[in-house]
């Protein structure tokens, strides 16, 4: 058994948007490399996209899966008790074995679950050494398949889940530079509101489940109000004459 104190490690690693071909060189080297992989399931107990993303690369016995209720969005109380309970488990790993990577969706560092285990593993399990491995992100993916180009010149690019609300969203599409939305499927019509109230909706798109069979990519302008799948994301690029920066 490791020394927990001066030896283990957490690895999060970004596996990307769900196309397995999209997971960097250096991040199925460090799945490869960790003693276990956790990956994060809700409490249905049905695959995610990172699990799904790592068998690519890494035997079923390898893996292990860990609940994180990541279907909770109301009961805060209940979602941190699985946090809790998530970490504790982690903890538990991380005294029987050096390295344990955790799999996360796009970017760990990037509205990640790993946030949340890094933070609980620091206060539980001292001495612990954190990294990270980056991943491509949604944007990044929906960017390269639809054409839209995220930033030029001195462009700023504004990150919002839309989550945080309706009004967050419209406040940032009143703004300079490009706007891109995450978690957005659920408040669709709000959205498709925003983008027409503030002139932004031409040149949008979104797309949900990219790189894998149900991918789905569509103008904004077609956005008729039905909910979209949960993790659809949308760029707004930024407003631009003649293909040139205003």
């Amino acid at each position: 058994m490791p020394d927990v104190m001066s030896s283990s490690r957490l690895i999060g690693v970004g596996v990307g948007p769900g196309d397995p071909e999209l997971v960097t060189v250096k991040g199925v080297n460090a799945l490869r490399a960790a003693d276990v992989v956790v990956v994060p399931v809700m409490d249905t107990g049905e695959r995610g996209r990172a699990e799904a993303t790592v068998l690519h690369y890494v035997p079923q016995e390898k893996v292990l899966r860990v609940v994180f209720a990541l279907n909770e969005r109301t009961d805060r109380a209940r979602r941190e008790a699985a946090w809790d309970a998530a970490g504790a488990k982690v903890a538990e790993l991380l005294a029987a074995h050096g390295v344990v990577a955790f799999a996360t969706i796009g970017d760990p560092n990037v509205y990640s679950t790993f946030t949340y285990l890094a933070l609980t593993i620091g206060e539980s399990v001292p001495g612990t050494v954190v990294e990270t491995v980056p991943g491509i992100t949604a944007m990044q993916d929906l960017a390269a398949r639809s054409g839209a180009v995220l930033t030029e010149g001195t462009e700023p690019l504004t990150l919002v889940p839309v989550t945080a609300g309706s009004a967050v969203l419209k406040d940032a599409l009143a703004g300079p530079g490009t706007v891109v939305a995450y978690k957005f499927g659920r408040q669709a019509a709000e959205v498709a509101e925003a983008l027409r109230e503030t002139g932004r909706i031409e040149d949008a798109v979104w797309g949900s489940a990219l790189g894998l069979p149900e991918e789905s990519i569509r103008p904004a302008a077609e956005l008729d109000g039905e909910p979209l799948p949960y993790l659809s994301t949308l760029i707004a690029p930024a407003r631009r004459e003649g293909g040139r920066v205003r």
